[in-house]
């Protein structure tokens, strides 16, 4: 049996087999209160029927205005919490274990009127100039993603990602290219990421894992590179983070699917650098969604689990079809083995 189908045991997270669905933004909130509806049940719980070992919920706003668009999820309301409590409950009647990321998009807050960021540096000419936070405000912002992890727990998430890359608000406090202020959190870039991992730490339990999405990378003209990434996510280690999921870019022109260069796996020497550097376990990301790729990367043993993003849209059975084509071992479920 090949390892991406063995199962993997961080913490006190138990997970079948080495597949994640990624968080990816579904945009799909119908009405602006953040509450997940009949569409993520039907995405989220489909994927758990199609074999994937862990989902982590798409990257869900700590904060109204922290959301990349209006049509988003949140998690900054207590209102919030039961129809998260139906979709964990759904997936793990599945077998399969879940998390949410929580995060906060700062100056690429498309529906802010105006967005926040460490600094008062717009995105691109075509994102509005943020507003630099208070120091008050950034010891507020601690406390939110420190509630919607209680929440999180509350509604019986696996395990939380704290997103930290892609341009985001913790990557911009973490970025020299974006974070210019002159106070302690201009003074040491990585303070805001470790206030927040440690906030969330509290309020967790001790078992549960840590994820943080991080870019080890930036494309974009002096941008920090994966030497810079390293010390800073020592940082983040060092707080109370377990697990890191690897990827790059989300600064500059080139986004974070890192441009029309990018080829299948063009990430995965990244998160290699993150597990041999940190000693931590690590998952990759970035065109997987090939079999043979995606099992590579693990037996390998570049990567302990592999994030299949576009390729799981596409397939909502890419567990159950890469298990059938790799491995031969079968767990289709009943109701399904005909088609199989």
């Amino acid at each position: 049996m090949s390892q991406l189908f063995e199962p993997i045991k961080i913490k006190g997270l138990e997970i079948k087999n080495r597949v994640v669905m990624p968080p990816m933004c579904q945009y799909s909130v119908t009405q602006e209160d953040g509450i997940p509806n009949e569409w993520h049940y039907v995405h989220y719980v489909s994927r758990a029927v199609g074999g994937t070992g862990l989902i982590i919920v798409e990257m869900t706003g700590i904060h109204p205005d922290g959301r990349i668009t209006d049509l988003d999820t949140g998690l900054w309301s207590d209102d919030q919490i039961p129809s998260y409590r139906r979709l964990v409950e759904a997936v793990h009647s599945y077998g399969c274990k879940i998390g949410i990321q929580l995060g906060h998009a700062g100056r690429k807050a498309q529906d802010a009127k105006p967005p926040v960021a460490p600094s008062a540096i717009p995105f691109s000419e075509r994102y509005d100039v943020p507003r630099a936070l208070e120091y008050e405000e950034v010891k507020q912002l601690v406390i939110d993603y420190k509630e919607a992890a209680r929440r999180a727990v509350e509604a019986g998430f696996d395990t939380v990602e704290i997103h930290g890359a892609h341009g985001y608000l913790i990557h911009q406090f973490h970025s020299p290219l974006t974070n210019l202020r002159e106070d302690e959190y201009g003074q040491d870039l990585s303070r805001f990421g470790v206030e927040v991992i440690t906030a969330v730490k509290e309020v967790i339990p001790s078992e549960m894992p840590i994820i943080m999405r991080i870019s080890a990378k930036e494309y974009v003209n002096h941008g920090y590179d994966v030497r810079y990434a390293v010390e800073l996510s020592q940082k983040y280690k060092n707080a109370g983070v377990d697990i890191f999921h690897i990827t790059s870019g989300g600064e500059g022109p080139i986004g974070s699917d890192g441009g029309p260069a990018a080829r299948a796996g063009y990430q995965v020497d990244l998160a290699h650098i993150f597990k041999n550097e940190l000693r931590i376990p690590v998952i990759a990301v970035g065109l997987l969604e090939d079999y043979e790729d995606a099992r590579n990367v693990v037996e390998s043993g570049q990567a302990d689990l592999v994030a299949v993003g576009r390729g799981m849209l596409r397939d909502p059975y890419w567990a159950l079809h890469a298990s059938q084509a790799i491995s031969g071992k079968q767990s289709i479920p009943k109701p399904y083995l005909r088609g199989f």
